[in-house]
């Protein structure tokens, strides 16, 4: 989630035409699209697989500071607390963040090809262990925490943190378990216009739920298995339904860059940030801002960081900010960490594979779609679907990435193109057994009924 820093006011928002052009300035031509790769991972201790607070010598905000001994990254405070880390000035874009139960978040630069996801990747795993070993802290790539309460997982202090817990309860059963429990990774790309824009969305939105299944890595809650193949997924399906879900009016006429605008005006706020503070205005309506008329704040009027803020804090299947945000993929180690930009860019960063995953889905209607992602959750590659399963669907959506990826051409030093890191999702396509099939396989197996054994299994 994003970090606000107390920085020069933006310009004031005149019309709702500055929110089109906000979206539509993401445009970019095909030679300049990159890949962004954000990745969640649960810090655990080493000696009692026990979650992390945030202060104490071996807390969260320690391992903020080893991060920043011995790998030069700088600090982003909000008071006293360090909240999240930037690299040093001139250096790539990425950071550091927290979420709110301490998931421990790389948001990647964007790269040119999955190949610089990969180091990118490998180059942060290395800091986690250079600053947390000596702590004795471990890093665990799962969808959902695997033996933690709601109650005893500690709470990052972030005042936007704060509103947000507050809210969730009024809106949703599973907001907080959604805030404090589970973790992802996400994958950001570029579109070239308007048009492709809608068609990017529309695959994603469709395919999502397949992701989803093969990325499915959550069947644990509280020490036990909790029914379901991505726990997280399950848990977004009644976190708060004014801001997630499917979009389904991204498949009528009409779509585009002004339709987002009045759907994200529809959703209500959080918060609004003013000299270094969040002002809890949840449930309060952006259009009202945008007329002055903002209850408490009654004459002040948004700026495009307000927007900015508001856009972060909508939570769909496929988030559009100035780039399209993918939102379905459990957490997992580094091998699915670099599989799923390179799906995606498989899918859609390709005219000829991007033509044919639309001629997948285009005929799917939205009573199918939403019986699609609802089903996923719990049943994963075994979800029916037509005369198939989303396993026969799997197989071919990565047909058509690995076409996708091959024409892309970007090779590493030894001769390799991206294929080879759909080689996990592959995998797991041929065999019907996504990552949370395997954990439950050992669970009722070789780690005889005890939960344990499943952070030395996903440590990354």
């Amino acid at each position: 989630m994003s970090t606000r820093q107390n920085t020069k006011p933006a310009e004031l928002i005149e019309s709702r035409d500055d929110l089109v052009a906000w979206i539509a300035s993401g445009a970019k031509p095909p030679t300049e699209w990159r890949l962004g790769t954000e990745h969640e991972k649960f810090v655990f201790r080493q000696e009692t697989f026990a979650p992390v607070p945030h202060e104490g010598d071996r807390g969260i905000s320690a391992l903020m500071r080893g991060f920043m001994a011995c790998c030069g990254w700088e600090p982003i405070f909000e008071g006293e607390n360090i909240i999240a880390l930037k690299r040093a000035f001139g250096e790539r874009g990425a950071n550091v963040s927290l979420e709110p139960g301490g998931q421990f978040e790389l948001s990647g630069a964007p790269l040119e090809s999955v190949h610089d996801t990969s180091a990118e990747t490998e180059q942060h795993l290395m800091q986690c262990h250079k600053a947390g070993g000596p702590l004795g802290l471990s890093f665990m790539g799962l969808g959902f925490a695997p033996t933690w309460t709601l109650e005893e997982t500690p709470k990052v202090p972030k005042q936007r943190y704060g509103i947000m817990t507050r809210y969730m309860p009024k809106v949703g059963s599973r907001g907080l378990d959604m805030m404090y429990r589970t973790a992802t990774i996400q994958a950001n790309l570029d579109f070239a216009d308007e048009a492709d824009l809608t068609q990017k969305l529309r695959v994603a939105l469709a395919l999502q739920p397949v992701a989803t299944a093969l990325f499915a890595s959550s069947p644990f809650t509280e020490g036990k298995p909790n029914g379901f193949k991505s726990m997280r997924s399950e848990v977004w399906r009644d976190t708060d339904p004014d801001r997630t879900g499917m979009l389904p009016f991204s498949f009528e006429s009409g779509m585009g860059y002004e339709r987002l605008v009045d759907y994200a005006l529809d959703v209500p706020m959080y918060f609004v940030y003013r000299e270094g503070h969040y002002i809890d205005v949840a449930g309060a309506s952006f259009r009202d801002f945008l007329a002055g008329k903002l209850p408490g704040l009654d004459g002040v009027l948004p700026t495009m960081d307000d927007w900015s803020d508001h856009m972060t804090t909508l939570f769909p299947e496929v988030r559009v900010k100035r780039f399209i945000e993918m939102r379905g993929a459990d957490g997992g180690r580094a091998e699915m960490i670099n599989a799923l930009p390179a799906l995606w860019a498989g899918l859609l960063y390709d005219a000829a594979a991007q033509d044919a995953a639309w001629d997948l889905v285009k005929d799917w209607n939205q009573e199918e779609r939403q019986t699609l992602r609802d089903a996923v959750p719990r049943l994963a590659l075994q979800t029916p679907f037509r005369a198939e399963t989303v396993q026969d669907l799997a197989r071919r959506v990565l047909e058509i990435a690995s076409e996708g990826l091959k024409a892309r051409r970007r090779i590493d030093p030894s001769g390799e193109d991206e294929r080879t890191y759909l080689l996990p999702l592959e995998e797991i396509a041929e065999s019907g057994l996504t990552n949370a099939d395997r954990y439950l396989q050992k669970f009722h197996g070789s780690w005889g009924g005890r939960i344990a054994p499943v952070f030395a299994e996903v440590a990354i």
